[in-house]
């Protein structure tokens, strides 16, 4: 034990001699996972409105004031279809909305009546929450009368805050790249500094030196979630915490050793910093893709969905949002844990053989 203390100790100086790096993490945990969650906007934010009225009636004028800050911007008039077209077409405009002549006079006739919608789409995603919002907006104005009345109770996010949300899987993604990279850089390190073959030398069973060098980075990191969660996600972005949070960092230490278990893996084959920056790339960005961070689930091809099975980054996911916005029991979470630990210890091992086959 006192050997193992020596090397992990060791490795948290070096950590902390390494300035670059230090500021790499701290800059990871905080200002990125910051950017993440306010930065990134799935609603629509500032969107640029046109619109053609030839009706110049009352009512059109109505509807367009609806296009208010922070969705919308004040809407722009145009003098013809042409002008419009042209204006989205050169990306001044994101919606045009045209109003016939006989718009207002259909209206009070109580006919049929329709505005003709132009949509820059090159961002579908928002592009259809744009198309929601127009949609909502008009039908206040339909004298429609429904027999049933619905009435929308939201759970979990009551103010509809995607902060929540983007800055937890910013976080999470963060958690997966460092501990890969730093678990591989700690030992690849040794051999571009030329003291691989004096580590060999040295009187100390290599499992435990693998173990020490490892286990070092998952402390790293883990003092790196507590300091994103206590002054991005928690304070900053408010976010709720409603299960344990003992739970939720006993979850990440075994995802931290899972990504370390790949790092181990990377390092034995990597032969400098550069080859442990690209591989780390090329293996973690689809583990996250299909860990549904960035796209859900069940909108995912079939296949794809199997593929996600095997992603240990979906059950960590899917135990976080469980444990802040649920606040699932800690013995409901066994599913995401056993993901975890299913995957972790198969990956663990393996890379743990793998640089021990170096040793």
């Amino acid at each position: 034990m006192r050997a193992f203390f020596v090397i992990f100790n060791k490795e948290l100086l070096s950590f902390l001699r390494s300035y670059g790096l230090v500021l790499v993490v701290l800059y990871s945990f905080t200002i990125d996972v910051y950017i993440a969650g306010e930065g990134i906007r799935v609603k629509p934010q500032n969107v640029s409105v046109g619109y053609v009225d030839y009706s110049n009636g009352v009512l059109s004028q109505k509807i367009l004031s609806s296009f208010h800050a922070p969705e919308f911007l004040k809407p722009k008039r145009f003098n013809s279809q042409e002008a419009l077209s042209k204006a989205i077409f050169n990306k001044e405009i994101v919606v045009g909305l045209i109003f016939e002549n006989d718009f207002e006079k259909n209206y009070r006739l109580k006919r049929d009546c329709q505005i003709d919608v132009l949509l820059d789409s090159t961002a579908a995603a928002t592009a259809f929450t744009t198309l929601s919002y127009l949609q909502n907006i008009v039908l206040n104005f339909s004298s429609l009368n429904f027999p049933i009345e619905i009435k929308t109770h939201k759970l979990f996010n009551q103010n509809s805050d995607n902060r929540y949300f983007l800055s937890l899987s910013e976080l999470l993604s963060v958690i997966t790249l460092l501990i890969v990279i730093l678990t591989a850089v700690v030992f690849v390190k040794e051999k571009e500094d030329g003291t691989w073959d004096i580590m060999l030398l040295t009187p100390i069973d290599s499992k435990l030196i693998i173990l020490a060098k490892s286990l070092s980075q998952v402390f790293i990191v883990l003092m790196g979630i507590i300091l994103s969660l206590g002054f991005v996600v928690l304070k900053a972005f408010d976010t709720p915490l409603n299960g344990s949070f003992f739970a939720f960092m006993l979850l990440s230490f075994f995802y931290a050793l899972t990504s370390g278990g790949i790092g181990l893996f990377i390092a034995a084959i990597s032969k400098n910093v550069m080859q442990v920056a690209q591989l780390s790339i090329i293996i973690m960005m689809p583990i996250i893709f299909l860990s549904g961070a960035w796209t859900p689930i069940y909108a995912m091809h079939p296949i794809l969905q199997f593929l996600s099975l095997f992603s240990p980054l979906r059950y960590y996911i899917e135990a976080t949002e469980s444990i802040f916005f649920r606040g699932t029991d800690f013995f409901d979470l066994w599913p995401y844990f056993a993901g975890v630990l299913g995957l972790g210890a198969v990956v663990y091992i393996f890379g743990f053989r793998k640089i021990g086959r170096l040793f």
